[in-house]
């Protein structure tokens, strides 16, 4: 194995315990799933050119008579981004003391403003930063706000 299928091997099994992590770690962390929102998908085009590019990389691979191998890897390497990118959807999970958005667990207290933008975007703001939220449905933001109602 050279060290450029090494190098991609990492770069595999990072994405898949990123996925993994996405789909169902979060969904066992910090206690029982409350409410759990679908959001609009993001970065379709750096997906796209990222597969782009390793398609590239396969043609290249294949044309100078490459290892076998690293054309598989790279190919695992594109099916993977397609998932994570096209396939999966990213969500907003509510738990008790909490909320998960983009992979990161956010304690209530930590909020101290929310704000409906004229176009559809939460807007929370923490204490350093600011937190864009868009759904896919007009109709989860209410339930977004039923949630906090209910549970503040």
């Amino acid at each position: 194995m050279s060290l450029t299928d090494g190098v991609l091997v990492i770069f595999i099994v990072l994405m898949l315990l990123y996925a993994l992590y996405d789909e169902f770690g979060m969904n066992l962390l910090k206690g029982k799933n409350l409410l759990k929102i679908p959001l609009k998908r993001s970065n379709r085009l750096d997906c796209l050119i990222f597969v782009g590019l390793i398609a590239i990389l396969i043609y290249h691979n294949l044309i100078n008579q490459g290892a076998i191998l690293t054309t598989y890897l790279l190919i695992s390497l594109a099916l993977i981004a397609v998932y994570i990118a096209y396939i999966r959807w990213p969500k907003m999970l509510f738990k008790s003391q909490g909320f998960f958005y983009a992979n990161t667990f956010i304690k209530y207290q930590r909020i101290k403003a929310m704000n409906l933008s004229e176009d559809g975007i939460l807007v929370i703001d923490l204490e350093q930063r600011r937190l864009l939220i868009q759904v896919t449905q007009l109709d989860d933001l209410d339930k977004i706000y039923h949630f906090f109602v209910e549970n503040q």
